[in-house]
């Protein structure tokens, strides 16, 4: 393999070897071919992208935002996740709770993930302040998985147990939690959505701006070329969670940038 794409991802949990040996395999013999380093937080991977350590970065919508920021927009994002173009938080309450909205929420205590998900700590705040409920919304903070941006879920998870307990009228969590995991793993029936954010973006394939077009656009091509009804493919695209990489939507991205700024956000963890 001669000078081969380097890509950066965050190993949150133990398939995502699997994963990225998959995709490896996939680029062996093309004109792009790439290599993957795993690093064990988003913090320290959008170091080694902006010092040149890799070619591309696997990022959540945070550590997008962040590379931005610190590279003063000097970095683009190539390629996503179909379901990265339509992520939400949502906010679950007890099943018959009667909790209807988010002006529900008022007076009462709501469980978020650890403080880098933008899912399940960020973005809600936002939602909330947006809809003037900042001041009225008792926060209970889980931090179990600082550094991976909420990757793990298991932030995710304690918050719904929260809810459980009743130490929390209700969680914050992301769309892929609560259609994975948080219908049924807890306990069946145990809890019911009352309210879904607006769409947002997720995760992309961030380049620095330095990087080649001639490097960079044969590997997104192939990329995009991946197919749902190639047996060879599907695998990689089910355990990543996609049917389809396409192109990001960058509008998506409007309410994060928001939400790091109005919270001063810390720029690294």
């Amino acid at each position: 393999m001669s000078n081969p794409l380097l890509v950066g991802a965050v190993a949150y949990t133990p398939n995502v070897v699997t994963i990225w040996e998959g995709m490896r395999e996939y680029f062996a013999g093309t004109p792009s071919e790439m290599d993957f380093i795993l690093f064990s937080n988003y913090g320290r991977q959008v170091d080694a992208l902006i010092d040149g350590s890799i070619d591309l970065a696997w990022n959540t919508n945070l550590a997008w935002v962040r590379t931005v920021l610190q590279t003063g927009g000097e970095c683009t994002a190539v390629a996503a996740r179909d379901t990265d173009t339509v992520f939400q938080s949502v906010f679950i309450s007890h099943a018959g709770a009667g909790m209807k909205g988010l002006a529900s929420l008022s007076g009462r205590r709501l469980a978020l993930g650890s403080q880098d998900s933008a899912q399940a700590a960020i973005l809600p705040i936002h939602f909330l302040r947006k809809a003037g409920l900042g001041d009225s919304v008792e926060l209970l903070r889980i931090d179990s998985d600082v550094g991976k941006h909420g990757d793990t879920g298991r932030s995710e998870l304690d918050a719904l147990r929260a809810v459980l307990d009743e130490r929390a009228d209700a969680a914050a969590i992301g769309i892929n939690t609560w259609d994975a995991i948080g219908r049924d793993e807890l306990m069946p029936g145990a809890f019911e959505a009352f309210w879904e954010s607006p769409h947002y973006s997720h995760c992309n394939f961030t380049a620095l701006t330095t990087q080649p077009e001639s490097r960079v656009a044969p590997w997104v091509d192939h990329l995009l070329a991946m197919d749902w009804e190639n047996p060879a493919h599907r695998p990689i695209l089910e355990m990543e969670g996609l049917r389809q990489w396409v192109r990001p939507r960058m509008e998506g991205y409007g309410s994060l940038f928001e939400a790091v700024q109005e919270q001063e956000v810390a720029p690294r963890w």
